[in-house]
């Protein structure tokens, strides 16, 4: 069991982002308005790692899939 703290700021670690509260904040910002039709992993503005990532969290409805569901929210 992962029992690392599954939050905003280190799932952007996870990814490989800078992940400093006002580098979230701009990303959020950059990215903002992704459609509703497509799935998060598919944004381009992922790597192929960080899209896979994304996707098997919540295909595998893993320990990240809150957090990734939230950081989806955000992006719409």
């Amino acid at each position: 069991m992962d029992l690392s703290n599954h939050n905003l700021q280190s799932l952007f670690a996870q990814l490989g982002l800078d992940n400093r509260p006002d580098s979230i904040d701009q990303f959020i910002e950059r990215h903002k308005g992704l459609p509703a039709r497509t799935r998060l992993e598919e944004a381009n503005f992922w790597t192929p790692a960080q899209a896979s990532f994304l996707k098997e969290s919540i295909n595998q409805d893993s320990d990240w899939c809150e957090v990734v569901d939230v950081l989806d929210s955000m992006l719409r």
